[in-house]
C-alpha cells in the first residue's frame, strides 16, 4: 500500500487525452491540473510518446561518466533558447533548486568570499521539499516536525524593495525568488522588484536565482519568465513542464558563475537521462511548429476576461484573478471554501482544479487549452457560485463532458 502523505481525490486516472484525463469508470474529466502545471502539451501527446518509444529502443540510460546525445542536444537548444551558457540536469525542481544553492555557496568559497554563504528567499516562495531547499521555502507549515533545518538561509518580504536593499548584504550568496508564486496562491513579482533585485545583486556580489520550476517553459507565455519581465538572473531552475511529464530538471548557469561546481562537488544518477531528454527535445519542437506562445497569450486573454467578469458578478464569493499566462489563481471570499468548489467542480461538472495558499483555486491547465474548454470552466464557475448565493445544495446542469 502506499504511504498516505498525499490527500487524494477519490479519483483513480487510467488515462488522458489532450486536456482530459478519464477515470477508472470512463468519466472524462477537464483538466486544469495538468499535473500540477506539469503537462504544458496535455496528455499522451503522440509527439512525445514518439520520442519516449524511439528513445527506449536505442538507449534507456547511461551514467554521467560518459556523455550521451539527447542530453547535449537538451542543453543546446535550452543554452540557444535563454542565452545561459551552462546546464545541468537532474530530476526534480527541487533537485534543481538544491544545485543552485549548492552552486552559489561554492562559487561563494572558490572566490575567497567563505563569509557569503547566506541564501536569501521571499516570504510566499516554495522552492521544494529536501531539507535545503525546504529551509529556503518561508512557510512554517512545511517545516513543522522537521527541525532542525540547515542554517544560512534568510527571507526577505516579497516586492518590497526596500526590506531587499536592507537584506543583501556581504553575507549573502544567492537571491532565489519565483517571478511568480505558484504554490502560495499565484502572486507576481513586480516588475520594479525584479529590477532591483538584478541591480542589488550585481553590486552587493550576490547570485540571483529565478526559480522557474511552475512558472517557466512557457506557463507565462515566453518560454522563459525571466524574458516576460526583462531581467536576466544568473542562474535559472526548471522542470515540471520540461519533459511534459517526464522527471526531469535543469539548472542554467552564465559563464561567469560555472565554475562553481567543479568535477566531484555535485552529481545526480538519473539526471539527464536519455528517455527524459528526448521527451523535452519533442516538447520544444511541439511549441516551435504550434507557435504555443501565441496561443498561450490568447487564451490567458479569454480566461482573464471570463474570470474578472466572475469577479464583478458574484463579489461576495470570488475575488479578483491573479497571475500571468495561464498561470492563474482565483481567490474564494470567506465564508465560502476554495476546496469545497474544488470537490463540487469534480463532482458535479468533471472539471479539476486544485487550491493553493490562502483560499485560492490555482489554475494550471495544458498550454493547448482551448476557448471552448475556457468556456465550459466558466460556466462551472458561475453555476458553483449560483449555487452558494441560493444557499441551496448544487443543481443539476452541471456543464459535463457527457
Amino acid at each position: 500500500m502506499l504511504l498516505e502523505n498525499y490527500n487524494r481525490a477519490p479519483l483513480t486516472v487510467v488515462a488522458g487525452e489532450g486536456c482530459e484525463l478519464i477515470d477508472d469508470t470512463g468519466r472524462r474529466y477537464l483538466d486544469l491540473v495538468g499535473g500540477i502545471a506539469v503537462c504544458a502539451l496535455g496528455h499522451a501527446h503522440p509527439a512525445i510518446a514518439d520520442a519516449v518509444a524511439a528513445q527506449a529502443r536505442t538507449l534507456v540510460h547511461v551514467s554521467n561518466l560518459y556523455g550521451h546525445e539527447p542530453a547535449g542536444t537538451l542543453a543546446n537548444e535550452l543554452s540557444y533558447r535563454s542565452g545561459f551558457e551552462r546546464v545541468f540536469f537532474c530530476n526534480s525542481g527541487t533537485e534543481a533548486n538544491e544545485a543552485a544553492i549548492k552552486l552559489a555557496r561554492k562559487f561563494a568559497y572558490r572566490t575567497g568570499n567563505k563569509q557569503r554563504n547566506v541564501i536569501l528567499s521571499c516570504t510566499g516562495g516554495f522552492h521544494g521539499r529536501t531539507m535545503g531547499a525546504l529551509a529556503a521555502t518561508a512557510n512554517t507549515a512545511y517545516h513543522d516536525g522537521f527541525a532542525p533545518l540547515p542554517a544560512g538561509f534568510r527571507t526577505t518580504p516579497f516586492n518590497d524593495v526596500a526590506a531587499l536593499q536592507d537584506a543583501i548584504d556581504e553575507n549573502v550568496a544567492a537571491f532565489i525568488v519565483e517571478p511568480v508564486q505558484g504554490e502560495s496562491g499565484v502572486f507576481c513579482a513586480s516588475p520594479e522588484f525584479l529590477k532591483a533585485a538584478r541591480e542589488l545583486c550585481s553590486q552587493r556580489g550576490a547570485l540571483l536565482i529565478f526559480d522557474e520550476v511552475q512558472c517557466g517553459m512557457g506557463r507565462v507565455g515566453p518560454l522563459f519568465a525571466f524574458q516576460a519581465y526583462g531581467v536576466t538572473p544568473d542562474v535559472v531552475t526548471l522542470a515540471k513542464a520540461l519533459a511534459n511529464g517526464l522527471p526531469i530538471g535543469a539548472m542554467l548557469v552564465r559563464e561567469q558563475f560555472a565554475a562553481g561546481l567543479k568535477p566531484g562537488d555535485h552529481g545526480s544518477t538519473f539526471g539527464g537521462s536519455p528517455v527524459p531528454c528526448a521527451a523535452a527535445l519533442a516538447h520544444l519542437r511541439v511549441r516551435d511548429e504550434t507557435h504555443l506562445e501565441h496561443h498561450v497569450a490568447a487564451i490567458s486573454g479569454e480566461l482573464f476576461r471570463g474570470l474578472n467578469d466572475l469577479a464583478m458578478r458574484y463579489p461576495h464569493i470570488y475575488g479578483e484573478p491573479r497571475g500571468m499566462g495561464l498561470l492563474v489563481g482565483l481567490p474564494v471570499l470567506p465564508p465560502h471554501d476554495a476546496a469545497d468548489i474544488v470537490n463540487d467542480l469534480r463532482e458535479h461538472a468533471s472539471i479539476l482544479v486544485n487550491k493553493a495558499g490562502n483560499n485560492t483555486i490555482r489554475l494550471v491547465p495544458p498550454l493547448i487549452l482551448t476557448a471552448s474548454q475556457v468556456e465550459r470552466m466558466l460556466d462551472a464557475f458561475s453555476m458553483a457560485a449560483e449555487s452558494r448565493a441560493a444557499t441551496a445544495p448544487l443543481a443539476a446542469g452541471y456543464p459535463s463532458a457527457h
